[in-house]
């Protein structure tokens, strides 16, 4: 897994700098005072996903920074593979792969699995992670993990350092433990691991939902009855 980095040049540039203080909540932090600095691959937190590939006779796992959603209907995903990865060829040939969501206790196997080459080594065997099969891919889903995308490549694009595989997710495995009596998941349970600038976090506590900052209060209804 790539390491952010910036760059070392740094330009201050007091454009950044307002004139006029904005009207902020006792709860926001105004950071009038900025510095430009070159492009780079400062975006954070990213899920360090383990992705599996090969078959469960041939597996192999890696972790992956650059991933993310690329569409809702129908679901898209990618992964962005170096050419020289022990992994590439083998996603070239089956064009199917695992994203795997780990919880916060998997931190030294995530880190471990990107960093080592499974050329070398079986992962699998050195992490104590376990490949079990999938419903829809060849790829193997990690049982330590409590969420799981399956997922077929559609397209391949070169972009100079990393190839990305554009794939759409054509299953999701949730550990039963993570799922309510109402069949809904609760992704709390799930303890789920962050990356953000070369380190490892867990998820913090929950500050709202989807829609939240907008959604109106519920009123008491009067009881129009008199008693």
């Amino acid at each position: 897994m790539t390491n952010i980095s910036s760059g070392k040049k740094k330009i201050k540039n007091n454009s950044f700098k307002n004139t006029k203080k904005a009207s902020t909540s006792k709860q926001m932090i105004s950071y009038e005072k900025k510095e430009h600095w070159k492009g780079g691959t400062l975006l954070a937190p990213i899920p360090p996903a383990l992705v599996t590939v090969g078959t469960m006779e041939n597996p192999n796992v890696l972790t992956i920074g650059w991933t993310g959603i690329l569409n809702t209907i129908p679901p898209k995903t990618y992964i962005s593979v170096r050419k020289e990865r022990h992994s590439y060829q083998m996603l070239m040939d089956t064009r199917e792969f695992v994203i795997n969501l780990p919880s916060a206790n998997l931190v030294k196997a995530v880190d471990f699995c990107g960093v080592r080459s499974g050329k070398d080594i079986n992962k699998f065997k050195e992490t104590n992670l376990n490949p079990a099969r999938c419903p829809n891919v060849s790829a193997p889903l990690i049982l330590e993990c409590p969420l799981h995308l399956e997922c077929k490549v559609t397209d391949t694009v070169d972009l100079g350092s990393h190839t990305m595989f554009l794939a759409d997710i054509v299953g999701c495995v949730v550990a039963e433990e993570c799922i309510n009596q109402d069949g809904k998941l609760e992704i709390e349970k799930c303890n789920l691991l962050a990356y953000a600038h070369g380190a490892y976090f867990s998820l913090g506590k929950q500050l709202g939902t989807f829609g939240y900052s907008v959604k109106k209060k519920k009123t008491k209804r009067k009881n129009s009855q008199q008693r």
